[in-house]
């Protein structure tokens, strides 16, 4: 289980000082280093300070470029530049001449060094090279950070300094990154975000207004790319960004950043308004994207990225500035940091004087798309946001290049802990024994694959044959959500994952009386012009405590599942052909258990299997899988439910509750409709009902054994006498 880290603010004494902005603010006076700051705001100064002491005592050191992700020139010109702009940033608020000497002194350094790059020597032929680093976007992310310590002392410089910093480093690194970068800064994509940002302020700082337009409406200054066009085809009309919540969280940055910038310096663009304020909806849904402070890990996502990221501090703090919303001090106050700047300081005075609220996690429904039309991501929640209940359903685009083949795949989390999970992405950030920190080969073989996810494969293939353009063009459609109480409740369909095939999943976190949480209920409804062999894994965390039906085990040797398409990296533990009731396997994790329970199909077998075959790298973490399979099947449904209960205390040496309180679950399709029945052993019995039908008025009956089900519109949960609606 994850550690929570909560931190708690403490009242200090607020300063009346002044504390500048970001770029275009100039120093304070210099006693302010004598004032007293809130406690997180002090604590900022004091953790800047200590890092960037740390490196003026090692001096300046600005090797030549050689080494990817991880290695020691690339770790160093990221520590530079952190030096850079908190160096600045230190200047500023304290007027201590030594961190403007410092941040001057190393600029002066690249200005000697940048005339002399070329292609960096670790760049990699399916990326867009860098000079100081091995690809463009992290030269983008030097620039973003180093425009905003030079801003911070520049009025400082000498004259031939200046010029010398503005001429040979700063203007051709904004050369570089837009015009010599042309094919990146045009996209519509993160990487372009970092660029534009960057060039853009370094526009501002350098007063060329050239690079500013270019930076906001593109190189030919049309405005079909740039910045603005980027805020307007990245997000959807909820501010839910098109690669997911983890490249969100990265993108937000210079989102957010050259935002305040633009702001400051062209206050009449107005745009924190601009397309409804979409950038401060995207801060908002970015929070929402977490669990226990991390990340839903959608597409090609690192898995231990959380709230506690600078990227989010920066966010935080402006939208705070923005809003005054009190939800957001309480994210600061998880997160422990803020920001070196007015608004950091407004979020640490707010906070410091009691004015924080809990931020309001809830059940939502996000349109993805410009437009809100390619699918959805639908988060069902009950409890609080880190140790409650909260069933996410993926049915959203493609998300371009870092997406993954996983339509509506669905994760779940409890008890603060990820349940069924989502592999994220096949790398090791910044280590440079895994390829340099770059993706690794596994994430196309294994991490994109459809069997990576819990969601339907069909004859063995990826979901558009993982063709990335195919699966561009192709979304989801959100057919139905609710977040009503008892029933919460997300539909979603998508045709054209495979040639023949169309598939609903219908996911409900599920009230059941006596039960001390919701169960999550599953319905995927397949139909198909042909017969094929039907795939549906569940990735779940945790050891098998017992099994409900009786397998073939290999015990001497792991047969491989598959060869191609995710399946030749699965071990096949076990395989049996449950029946009747018996179809389920019960899990413990972090003192809880679960149990997977699922209707068995006539003819179908379930595998137990463990990711990590042909792997010889080890690049691959071992995961347990259970697969649901039946062949020569056309039109199918899976019905399965995830129930949590009772309780394991190795310490007291105690358990409770460790089997199942459910009975039986079952499954009728009757004129269209589909009745799933959930009975628990003391007979009681609670129904989902689909009907599928759009018309939110329309009234619905099934007669069900002697009991007549009735309900309006698109579903509901029914209450049933016990024993009395069993065919």
């Amino acid at each position: 289980m994850r550690t929570r880290l909560i931190a708690v603010a403490l009242w200090a004494a607020a300063s009346s000082a002044a504390v500048a902005g970001p770029v275009g603010s100039s120093p304070t006076e210099s006693d302010a280093a004598a004032q007293r700051y809130a406690p997180l705001y002090e604590r900022e100064l004091d953790r800047a300070r200590a890092f960037v002491d740390q490196m003026m005592d090692a001096g300046v050191v600005v090797p030549v470029p050689r080494d990817p992700g991880g290695g020691y020139t690339h770790e160093q010109h990221k520590r530079n530049y952190k030096a850079i702009y908190e160096g600045g940033q230190l200047y500023r608020i304290t007027g201590e001449q030594q961190y403007a000497d410092y941040v001057r002194d190393m600029l002066l350094a690249y200005a000697d060094l940048y005339p002399t790059l070329d292609e960096h020597p670790a760049r990699k032929n399916s990326q867009s090279s860098g000079r100081i680093f091995w690809q463009v976007l992290n030269d983008a992310m030097w620039m973003v950070h180093g425009i905003q310590g030079y801003e911070a002392i520049r009025d400082s410089l000498s004259e031939a300094d200046r010029k010398n910093i503005d001429d040979n480093l700063f203007r051709k690194a904004a050369e570089f990154l837009s015009t010599g970068s042309a094919v990146t800064f045009s996209k519509i994509h993160n990487h372009a975000t970092w660029a534009t940002a960057g060039v853009g302020m370094t526009g501002y700082v350098l007063g060329d207004r050239e690079l500013v337009d270019i930076a906001l409406l593109g190189l030919d200054k049309s405005g079909e790319t740039g910045f603005l066009r980027q805020s307007e085809l990245l997000f959807s009309p909820d501010g839910y960004y098109t690669e997911g919540p983890y490249y969100q969280r990265f993108a937000l940055k210079p989102f957010v950043v050259f935002a305040g910038v633009i702001e400051k310096n062209d206050p009449a663009r107005k745009i924190f308004e601009h397309r409804d304020g979409i950038l401060l909806k995207a801060l908002r849904t970015t929070i929402q994207l977490t669990y226990d402070g991390y990340f839903f890990p959608f597409n090609d996502a690192i898995k231990d990225k959380s709230l506690q990221t600078d990227e989010l501090y920066h966010g935080v703090a402006i939208a705070y500035r923005k809003t005054r919303d009190p939800g957001l001090l309480s994210i600061a106050q998880w997160q422990g940091r803020t920001v070196l700047t007015n608004d950091g300081k407004l979020v640490a005075d707010d906070l410091a004087a009691g004015k924080a609220m809990p931020f309001s996690f809830k059940s939502l429904l996000l349109s993805d798309g410009p437009e809100g039309e390619q699918g959805a991501v639908a988060i069902l929640r009950e409890g609080d946001s880190t140790s409650g209940q909260a069933l996410v359903a993926k049915n959203s685009s493609q998300g371009m290049g870092h997406g993954h083949f996983d339509k509506l795949s669905w994760q779940y989390y409890d008890n603060g802990n990820e349940i069924i999970s989502d592999y994220g992405a096949a790398r090791f950030l910044n280590i440079e024994a895994k390829d340099g920190g770059r993706y690794l080969s596994e994430n196309e073989s294994w991490a994109k694959q459809t069997i990576a996810h819990n969601t339907l494969v069909v004859d063995e293939k990826s979901h558009f044959d993982g063709e990335v353009k195919v699966a561009d063009s192709i979304a989801p459609e959100q057919l139905y959500f609710s977040d009503a109480e008892g029933a919460q409740i997300s539909s979603a369909v998508i045709e054209g994952a495979y040639p023949d095939t169309r598939f609903i999943r219908t996911l409900a976190l599920f009230s059941v009386d006596g039960l001390s949480a919701p169960v999550a209920l599953d319905i995927v409804r397949v139909q198909s012009d042909s017969p094929h062999q039907y795939d549906l894994p569940l990735h779940y965390q945790g050891h098998i405590m017992r099994v409900g039906f009786d397998t073939e085990s290999h015990i001497a040797a792991r047969p491989v599942l598959g060869t191609g398409n995710g399946y030749q990296h699965i071990w096949v533990d076990a395989v049996g052909k449950p029946q009747g009731q018996n179809g389920f396997v019960t899990t413990l994790l972090d003192g809880r258990f679960y149990t997977y329970r699922f209707v068995p199909q006539q003819g179908a077998e379930t595998i137990l299997a463990e990711i990590g075959a042909n792997d010889p790298s080890f690049n691959l973490r071992r995961e347990p899988i259970i697969i649901q399979r039946t062949r020569d099947a056309q039109n199918t449904t899976f019905v399965s439910l995830l129930e949590s209960h009772g309780r394991y205390d190795g310490a007291a040496e105690q358990t409770v509750g460790s089997d199942s309180l459910i009975k039986s679950l079952s499954h009728e399709s009757v004129n269209g409709s589909d009745i799933v029945i959930v009975e628990k052993l003391d007979g009681k019995q609670v129904a989902l009902v689909v009907s599928y039908d759009s018309d939110s008025e329309k009234k619905h009956s099934v007669k069900l054994g002697d009991q007549m089900l009735t309900w309006t519109g698109f579903a509901a949960r029914i209450d049933l006498p016990a024993g009395k609606a069993k065919r």
